[in-house]
């Protein structure tokens, strides 16, 4: 199949992504939310009914003269202010939700308030689930694939499967990065939850084809090599592959533009990992089979 000799290529394409990720990630690192910092993060929206929506410069102004150290302004959609800085007290709290009912009729939607220490809790705890989801679907496929030990030990598939998921992990991170350094996006819990998503997705897509080259190795002619079968497998399960995918990709592109501000970039981070999730199950897991396979003949 054309997909799999054309490997060469889309190993390089992956490269250069996974680089230029890497590259953001040095070079901007990611702005880390109140979620793994700690801080408050305040919301409000006004009734534009009863007046003109207000200037966040001047918003800005009132919020750093309460002395609260820090404060950061930003406008959430047509209506909406979302107010940024250390953790507050209750006092303090409501000193910010009156200074914003200055500017107008406004209903505060949510208020979040974490301390540092729970913030450090919160990213280690999420490090973690990564790096356990990761071990786990290692040994789950290498369970999974135990009885197929010709020409590709089972262990190998499970390799470059979390191989393949390091490529959809490290894209995302890359574009947040950007994000971070030019549009001041964040990285908070939900974006976690969005990554985690995003492994189950792609390791479910990439267990497709992996299960379609196991039964097809089962009734393999003598004369087919394992590329061919691995090609073969990829031609049986592409159309579903992409079917399934574009599914997600247009329910999550609504969400993106219709959806609430909270939740705008939850499905961003969706959406590319869907995008590079199934990239990588289609030209990334597969071919890594066969390349393994071949220098391993060769050796």
């Amino acid at each position: 199949m054309n997909l799999i000799r054309a490997r060469k290529f889309t190993y390089a394409i992956s490269i250069i992504l996974v680089l230029a990720s890497i590259v953001a990630l040095s070079v901007y690192k990611l702005k880390l939310g109140i979620d793994f910092t700690g801080g408050a993060i305040l919301e409000a929206e006004y009734d534009l009914s009863t007046g003109g929506f207000p200037e966040i410069q001047k918003v800005q102004e009132k919020m750093s003269s309460l002395g609260l150290g820090d404060v950061r302004v930003q406008r959430a959609g047509e209506r909406g202010v979302i107010v940024r800085t250390r953790d507050l007290s209750e006092e303090e709290h409501q000193k910010v939700s009156t200074a914003l009912m200055q500017f107008g009729k406004a209903k505060e939607l949510r208020f979040d308030s974490i301390g540092p220490t729970i913030g450090r809790e919160l990213r280690n705890r999420s490090l973690w689930a990564i790096l356990g989801v990761l071990v786990m679907i290692v040994l789950y496929i290498a369970w999974a694939f135990r009885k197929v030990s010709k020409p590709v030990s089972s262990w190998f598939y499970g390799l470059f499967a979390v191989v393949a998921l390091f490529h959809d992990i490290l894209i995302p991170l890359g574009v947040f990065s950007i994000l971070g350094k030019f549009k001041g996006v964040e990285i908070d819990t939900l974006f976690v939850t969005a990554i985690l998503t995003v492994l189950g997705f792609s390791i479910h897509d990439t267990i497709v084809v992996f299960d379609r080259v196991r039964e097809n190795l089962r009734i393999q002619n003598k004369t087919e090599t394992f590329e061919e079968t691995v090609g073969r497998s990829l031609s049986q399960t592409l159309t579903r592959s992409i079917n399934t995918s574009l599914t997600v990709f247009i329910v999550l592109v609504a969400l993106f533009f219709v959806g609430s501000e909270s939740t705008k970039y939850f499905s961003l981070a969706l959406i590319i990992g869907v995008i590079s999730g199934t990239y990588s199950s289609i030209f990334i897991a597969s071919s890594l089979l066969v390349t393994w396979n071949n220098f391993r003949s060769r050796a």
